[in-house]
């Protein structure tokens, strides 16, 4: 219940205020097959970004957050109401899975898909520094070096 109410609105707060058109969605040169590809190597590689290219979202992180929010996050909840007995009955959704197992299936493969990109972002925080990440995590506020703290989002506009 609580992604039920809670993922909707933080979507619908993001569409609002053009976080998700802004800072999340991939644009035509984010798509090209070499950017993608630098990004992934750059990461295999543990090489972060700094300085204001730091505040900014990359492609890989960008996809992983849209395929959370836009594609796993909603089948987790219509999954989840399909193996309610309660309110399949009311609402039949499980047949838009093909049944109350296929609904039970796909759900436990997106919690575990969930749960894959809970650990590798806590990794990724982590390895990119953990004081100045959390910080910006729980705050907003994110330290430039050589600067004072400034509001991620003020730096990204």
């Amino acid at each position: 219940w609580v992604l039920l109410i809670g993922a909707p609105l933080y979507l619908l707060w993001s569409l609002v205020n053009g976080h998700l058109r802004r800072d999340m969605w991939l644009t035509r040169a984010e798509l090209a097959p070499s950017h993608i590809w630098h990004d992934i190597k750059s990461h295999a590689r543990l090489r972060f970004p700094t300085g204001a290219a730091a505040l900014k979202y990359n492609v890989l992180q960008k996809s992983a957050y849209l395929g959370v929010l836009l594609v796993l996050l909603p089948l987790v909840i219509l999954t989840g109401l399909a193996m309610s007995p309660g309110f399949d009955a009311a609402v039949p959704v499980s047949s838009w899975f093909g049944g109350r197992q296929s609904a039970r299936s796909i759900h436990f493969i997106c919690a575990f898909l969930l749960l894959g990109f809970f650990f590798v972002h806590m990794a990724m925080v982590l390895l990119a520094g953990p004081l100045n990440e959390l910080r910006s995590i729980i705050t907003g506020w994110y330290r430039m070096p050589g600067k004072v703290e400034i509001a991620a989002e003020e730096e990204i506009a």
